[in-house]
Order: structure tokens, then C-alpha cells, then sequence
């Protein structure tokens, strides 16, 4: 009867140990899983704040090339001479017409400017580019101001809200579609328009 009681009670502590064995090795899973929340947390705010600002790999020509949107500026940077100037030291700041927006001009007026590349197209494209980096933030508190470019003439900013628009020397509104590309001599604005500079 003894004999029975003791290993009984053997039983019953050993039970006992094991339950609370097993409290602590769920307490140490609790505080790993907390520990690995966190660091996925840290990892995923530090991707984030990696993402928002995305790092300039090449200079305006390259960046342009590279985005995919700009296939015609591209070309017609290259017909005009002026890519050589385009990746030069800078800063520059190009508003950058998107292919989409070459493909709105009246129809054979790209053939034409291409034809003469030297001419009224390099007039057009300088035309998009000013000095130095001018940023969205910069852009967005330049409501009403007039912007020397580099072909010598200027453009007016118009803020409206949340949305810039672009007036050319033909007196047409441009709207930038895309902010801040960053380029490694600059940074590129995308807009959906050619401007044109004054006759």
C-alpha cells in the first residue's frame, strides 16, 4: 500500500513538473514570437522607407531610357544632339514629355520636327529643361511664377490643389503626371503634353 502511494505520488509530481515545464517552454515561445514580430516589423517600416526614396542609378538620358515612357524624347534627344549635354554634370530638371504625349501632336508634326532635328525640334526639347534640381516640393510653391529654360525663354507654374500644370509660350497647359524620377545629374518630372516655346 505504501509501495502504491509512493510511486502515485512520483506519477503525480512528475505530471506536475511536466506542466509546468511546459508553461515555461510556451512562455519562451511567446517571447520569440514577439521578438520575431518585431524585427519583421523593423524590416518591413526600413523597406518602406527604402522604397519612398529610390535611388538614382544612372544620369537624365539613362534614366530616361530605363523608365520605358520616354522612348520618343529618348530619340529625339539623340536627332537634336542634345543627349551629350543631358549627361553632362548638371543638375538639370527636365519635364519630360511621355511617349503618349509626342503621339498627341497634330498629326505629321513629329515627322516634320524630326526631319530638322537641329532646328525647331532642339529649340522644343531645351525648351522642357531648366537649370538645377527643382523637386515637386520646389515645383508646388511656384504657383504663378515664370521658369527660364534652357533654350532662353520661359514657361509659367500653375498650382491648383494637389495638381501643376505647365503654360507653354503658346498659351497651352501641360500637366506633370510624374514627380521626382531621380537621375544621378538631376531629376525628371514626367508631363503629358509638348510645350512649345513662344513664336
Amino acid at each position: 500500500m505504501k509501495r502504491t502511494i509512493a510511486v502515485t505520488g512520483a506519477i503525480g509530481l512528475a505530471v506536475f513538473m511536466g506542466a509546468c515545464g511546459t508553461d515555461d517552454t510556451n512562455g519562451d515561445a511567446t517571447a520569440t514570437d514577439e521578438t520575431t514580430m518585431t524585427t519583421e516589423m523593423t524590416t518591413e517600416e526600413t523597406t518602406e522607407e527604402m522604397t519612398e526614396e529610390p535611388a538614382a542609378t544612372g544620369n537624365i538620358v539613362e534614366t530616361a531610357m530605363a523608365a520605358g515612357d520616354f522612348t520618343t524624347l529618348t530619340q529625339a534627344l539623340e536627332a537634336a544632339g542634345l543627349v551629350e549635354t543631358l549627361e553632362g554634370p548638371g543638375p538639370f530638371t527636365v519635364f519630360a514629355p511621355t511617349d503618349e504625349a509626342f503621339a498627341a501632336l497634330p498629326e505629321g508634326q513629329l515627322e516634320e520636327l524630326l526631319a530638322d532635328p537641329t532646328g525647331d525640334l532642339a529649340q522644343i526639347l531645351q525648351f522642357h529643361v531648366i537649370e538645377g534640381d527643382v523637386m515637386a516640393e520646389d515645383v508646388m510653391g511656384m504657383d504663378g511664377e515664370m521658369v527660364q529654360t534652357l533654350q532662353g525663354t520661359e514657361f509659367m507654374v500653375e498650382v491648383e490643389g494637389e495638381t501643376v500644370a505647365l503654360v507653354d509660350g503658346a498659351g497651352n497647359r501641360i500637366t506633370v503626371v510624374q514627380t521626382d524620377i531621380p537621375a544621378t545629374n538631376g531629376v525628371i518630372h514626367a508631363i503629358d503634353g509638348v510645350m512649345m516655346p513662344p513664336a
